[in-house]
């Protein structure tokens, strides 16, 4: 496995933050579905001691992201389509309820049209994880609110898993993108108008949507 990390600078979070980094490298493709993750590489090339790559990859494993062999070794995560199929389900049974039990703020809404217009640009320079990364801060903007924290922790892990989907199991589809974006500017707009029961039920069909049709694999 090779690898082209950055040294990260003095942070308090480190844990956090670096985390986000191994993160934006699955989602990427950098690291690959099955790669192991070695505490000391990484540390080595971020600048940092083993302690916190290891809270981070800890981190990452309960998202699921991050998966442990028999042997202990953490390794990036392997999804199937039955895999991917059930992500969805979750999504589409969780995401729905935690949007109408939401208190949101004016904070959140600005968030998530910057999401969107970080996934438009992101589409437009042809990166795919930048893309992914955007679609994820869209959706836990909407989310993140929910009066229940259990259910915006589950969900958080949910969207890792759901960026890992869309680079190594579903077909990246600039048709579907643009339908996908459309969809999340209405949702939106229902959002900030306040008509959460209108959102969430246009939420729930546009995750079904996913699921609905057959998925595009990869590889035949």
């Amino acid at each position: 496995m090779t690898t082209a990390l950055t040294p990260l600078p003095d942070v308090k979070n480190r844990s956090e933050t670096i985390a986000q980094t191994i993160r934006q490298h699955i989602i990427s493709g950098h690291f690959q579905p099955e790669d192991t993750l070695v505490d000391r590489r990484i540390a080595e090339e971020l600048g940092v001691s083993k302690t916190p790559v290891r809270e981070a990859l800890l981190l990452l494993q309960h998202t699921g992201l991050v998966t442990t062999t028999p042997t202990r070794r953490m390794k990036v995560a392997s999804l199937t389509r039955d895999d991917v199929f059930h992500i969805f389900q979750q999504r589409a049974l969780l995401e729905p309820w935690a949007v109408l039990h939401s208190e949101i703020t004016s904070e959140a809404i600005v968030a998530a049209r910057a999401a969107l217009t970080n996934a438009t640009q992101a589409r437009t320079n042809e990166d795919g994880a930048g893309a992914a990364l955007a679609n994820r801060d869209f959706h836990h903007a909407l989310y993140s609110q929910c009066t229940n924290p259990y259910i915006v922790t589950s969900l958080d892990g949910l969207q890792d898993l759901t960026a890992l989907a869309t680079a190594s199991v579903i077909w990246n589809d600039d048709d579907r993108a643009e339908t996908d974006h459309v969809g999340h500017e209405v949702i939106l707009d229902s959002v900030a108008a306040g008509q959460l029961e209108e959102a969430a039920k246009m939420l729930e069909k546009h995750i079904f949507a996913w699921i609905g049709p057959p998925l595009k694999p990869r590889s035949a």
